[in-house]
């Protein structure tokens, strides 16, 4: 089943918040952690400055971060806007809820992360706010 999900997920292209599409297949490869989160949700916003930091620290040895927006163009874009993000942003709408689900999270709440390891397995998920020892162990698994 989780390569069913991953087969799925790598065959993706979504809409960025720029007006760019991005082929999910692109980061295929290296580690990745995947979020997604909403505007209209507040631990969301709240990790999302962490996940940042994360990405900026340790893109040079190859680790990938993408934030799937379950959520509306304009709101995504307006707090783009306000906290500007290094690592990629797709839109998903509502549909990523499903996505999110068949990874994993069946309550379909949300911040919901996913850490793929390099060879495309899933390694870990969790469902609600990271901690900075969450991207610390999960760190040493990728």
């Amino acid at each position: 089943m989780a390569a069913d999900v991953m087969a799925r997920f790598w065959g993706l292209t979504l809409d960025t918040p720029q007006g760019q599409r991005l082929a999910l297949d692109v980061l295929r490869g290296k580690p990745l952690l995947v979020n997604f989160w909403a505007t209209w949700c507040p631990p969301c916003i709240e990790e999302l400055p962490m996940l940042n930091a994360f990405y900026r620290q340790n893109s040079a040895k190859s680790w990938q971060v993408l934030g799937i927006a379950v959520d509306q163009l304009a709101p995504v874009q307006a707090f783009l806007r306000r906290l500007p993000l290094d690592f990629p942003v797709v839109l998903s709408g509502m549909e990523g809820l499903t996505l999110s689900q068949e990874f994993g999270n069946q309550a379909r709440g949300l911040p919901f992360t996913v850490l793929v390891g390099a060879d495309g397995v899933i390694l870990n998920r969790k469902i609600g706010k990271l901690s900075e020892a969450d991207l610390a162990q999960w760190r040493e698994l990728g």
